[in-house]
């Protein structure tokens, strides 16, 4: 067995540790990061994925609350629930879900995207940690070691500009003094 210095050594085991990546969902497609954070789950990133070793890291995901689907999804998706007892059977559009509890739209879709892989089910969504906003607790933050880039870019709203920049930004027309708005 050939000694391996330390270097290589620390290279070694960096490579088969368990990473702690930061996903902000704010203002993404929830199946489309859905897609992309089981895919950190699963280890599937790493040069060393195998189908039968469970290789994958940990995923915080921030900003759950704000989280976007395509056209009318939030009205015409629907979540299926049984209370198990005679008669309860349930659909939920998503939005009442979302208004119930704001992680349980992105939590239900990673849960579907990371797929049936038997016994591992369990162990890869336990690594999956999200939050509806961001706020994340300090012993959480201090593991996070690498963000994962968010898929669509991210609009400042008018209340996120200075009121410096608002001015300078240029006009189209000036309303006049007496303009109402109807």
């Amino acid at each position: 067995m050939a000694n391996l210095s330390a270097y290589r050594r620390v290279n070694q085991w960096a490579v088969f540790a368990r990473q702690w990546w930061l996903f902000d969902a704010k203002q993404q497609d929830v199946f489309d990061s859905a897609q992309r954070v089981a895919r950190y789950l699963h280890g599937r990133h790493k040069p060393i994925y195998d189908t039968e070793q469970d290789v994958g890291d940990h995923v915080v995901v921030i900003n759950a609350r704000h989280i976007a689907m395509p056209e009318d999804e939030w009205r015409y998706r629907m979540y299926f629930h049984h209370s198990h007892y005679s008669g309860g059977k349930k659909w939920t559009p998503a939005y009442e879900l979302h208004q119930k509890d704001p992680n349980l739209v992105m939590y239900k879709a990673i849960y579907k995207a990371v797929g049936n892989v038997g016994l591992q089910r369990r162990e890869i969504i336990a690594r999956l940690h999200i939050y509806p906003d961001d706020k994340v607790p300090e012993h959480i933050l201090e593991n996070v070691s690498d963000h994962i880039r968010q898929l669509r870019p991210v609009h400042k709203s008018l209340e996120e500009y200075l009121p410096e920049d608002v001015k300078k930004f240029p006009k189209i027309f000036d309303y006049e003094e007496d303009y109402i708005k109807k």
